[in-house]
């Protein structure tokens, strides 16, 4: 919300959605939120800037690798820092910018299957409450923003 709050343009767009496809001071439903492409868009934007878990859950390294010129030891403790995934400029252009736009028309999720986007962890060790975090993120921004 405070990121909405600091780009208004976003927050006006994201509420003419709401406008347009449930009604103004409609209650929105979860099966409202695959019509809220916007929507969606600026929760995956917000969970890029803001992951709810900066740093991953620990790994250890299964054998002795390279990674970007060091030498990562076998049995060597290993932090996936999210947080520097999501702001990375290699991946993403003017990471330290909101802007829910760039998520339109990807085909990018949360569920851990696409590296530039880890907020809840992936594979094994993915969060177990991320389908209830996305429903209710979804909910609860559509329900304020329609409220406004």
């Amino acid at each position: 919300m405070a990121e909405l709050l600091g780009n208004p343009e976003k927050l006006l767009k994201a509420q003419a959605e709401l406008e347009e496809v449930i009604g103004r001071g409609n209650p929105v439903e979860e099966s409202d939120i695959a019509r809220l492409p916007y929507l969606q868009a600026t929760v995956k934007e917000t969970f890029r800037m803001h992951p709810p878990f900066p740093l991953l859950v620990p790994r250890r390294a299964g054998a002795t690798v390279q990674v970007g010129g060091y030498t990562i030891p076998e049995g060597t403790q290993i932090l996936v820092n999210a947080w520097a995934i999501g702001r990375d400029p290699a991946t993403w252009k003017n990471p330290d910018e909101f802007i829910p736009e760039r998520f339109l028309g990807l085909d990018i999720d949360v569920k851990g299957q696409n590296f530039e986007l880890l907020p809840f962890g992936g594979g094994r060790r993915l969060c177990p409450g991320l389908p209830l975090a996305m429903r209710m993120s979804h909910l609860m921004l559509g329900s304020l923003l329609n409220s406004l």
